[in-house]
């Protein structure tokens, strides 16, 4: 046993190799990939009681190029846009890194929906 300085709290050092932080994130993914798992998840987090998988659009960034961006799952479910990722350690950048998926996402919304930015209407 190693005392940490400051924590008060004791923790067996381990001789086992590092954990993969990146195999919850893959189960996850792999997981709510799958409309009729993702929708009951959604209802479980919101309270709802949608059925209808087809009112699931399924965005998830995917390694967008010139950036090496890839968010863990994104949708569109009446016309709103969800944003989820799973995240077992602690990370300050956070926020950032959502907002950047965020932006991501809507850009790629509009070229796919051929939506001008510069049009008087949307």
């Amino acid at each position: 046993m190693e005392l940490q300085a400051g924590s008060g709290v004791q923790e067996e050092q381990s001789i086992l190799p590092a954990a993969n932080k990146k195999y919850k994130d893959t189960i996850f993914r792999m997981l709510f990939s799958d409309k009729k798992n993702l929708l009951s998840l959604y209802n479980a987090l919101n309270g709802k009681n949608y059925s209808d998988c087809d009112k699931l659009e399924i965005v998830t960034l995917e390694n967008a190029i010139y950036m090496s961006m890839k968010n863990d799952l994104a949708f569109i479910l009446d016309l709103d846009l969800f944003l989820w990722e799973h995240q077992s350690t602690y990370n300050p950048n956070i926020p950032l890194r959502d907002l950047m998926y965020i932006a991501k996402e809507y850009e790629k919304y509009i070229k796919e929906k051929g939506i001008s930015l510069y049009s008087s209407r949307q």
